[in-house]
């Protein structure tokens, strides 16, 4: 299966290591802890937005309050849960990457690489206005785009590095033992990236993310939502994080598969 369930099921596989408690690929995928997070959240948010009117960023704004008081005890940032409570919200700069965990959606709702970028942006700009913020969404949108229209990962690896600048070189093992949490996106959304271009498949692609030992559900979901569009998810990853939304969610979920999934 393909599209956004490969960042829902990479945030709650990554769920349980979200703090960089691990530097191993040999972990279990799912235990009974395993929960969907603000990663999850917000790409469902982004997902209603898309839904209910792609050209309103008033909706957007809409969408992430509504989600996130829906949600309080996501595990969202401090400012974003200050956004979140205002009246009139207003971008706050953010350099971090809640811009690109939450992106996925509209990477298989534009159609074109153009369209993609616009929806990518705007999905970013009303929190995440940083240059850094909105090229970390840009990147992660991009890669899912290119392997959701069969670009090969050479090509998705060379337009990345030309077009933002990320230095995506290095291997898993260079990255492994010096990596620490980061919620930058300029220091987790290009690591995120290699995990994906080192990955054999999906399951893989997940578990190099969270073996990073860094921010470990958003990782797997950013590096989980280009693998899902490269290689699918597999039926058993898909029941069990399907199985671990609550209704609201998953209602959500089905909506966004039925409006733009083949």
């Amino acid at each position: 299966m393909k599209g956004i369930i490969g960042a829902i099921a990479g945030d709650m596989i990554g769920s349980l290591y979200e703090f960089g408690k691990i530097k191993t690929k040999k972990f279990p995928l799912f235990s009974n802890s395993s929960t969907f997070t603000d990663d999850s959240i917000m790409t469902l948010a982004v997902a209603n937005w898309l839904i209910k009117d792609k050209n309103s960023k008033d909706v957007l704004i809409n969408e992430f309050k509504s989600f996130a008081n829906r949600y309080p005890d996501g595990g969202y940032g401090g400012r974003f849960i200050k956004w979140a409570l205002s009246p009139n919200p207003e971008p706050y700069g953010s350099w971090g990457n809640g811009s690109a965990m939450r992106v996925s959606p509209v990477a298989w709702v534009g159609n074109s690489l153009e369209e993609v970028q616009d929806l990518a942006k705007t999905s970013a700009i009303v929190t995440h206005n940083h240059p850094e913020g909105v090229k970390g969404a840009l990147a992660t949108a991009d890669a899912i785009y290119l392997a959701r229209i069969g670009v090969s990962k050479e090509e998705i690896k060379d337009h990345i590095e030309v077009r933002y600048g990320y230095d995506l070189n290095r291997t898993i093992k260079e990255i492994r033992p010096y990596y620490r949490f980061d919620v930058s996106s300029q220091g987790s959304v290009p690591e995120s990236i290699i995990c994906f271009l080192e990955g054999k498949d999906y399951e893989d692609t997940v578990r190099n993310a969270v073996s990073l030992g860094g921010d470990g559900d958003t990782q797997g979901a950013i590096a989980g939502s280009i693998a899902a569009a490269y290689y699918g998810v597999p039926d058993d990853i898909v029941a069990e994080a399907i199985n671990r939304l609550d209704d609201y969610l998953l209602n959500v979920f089905l909506d966004f598969e039925e409006k733009f999934m083949d």
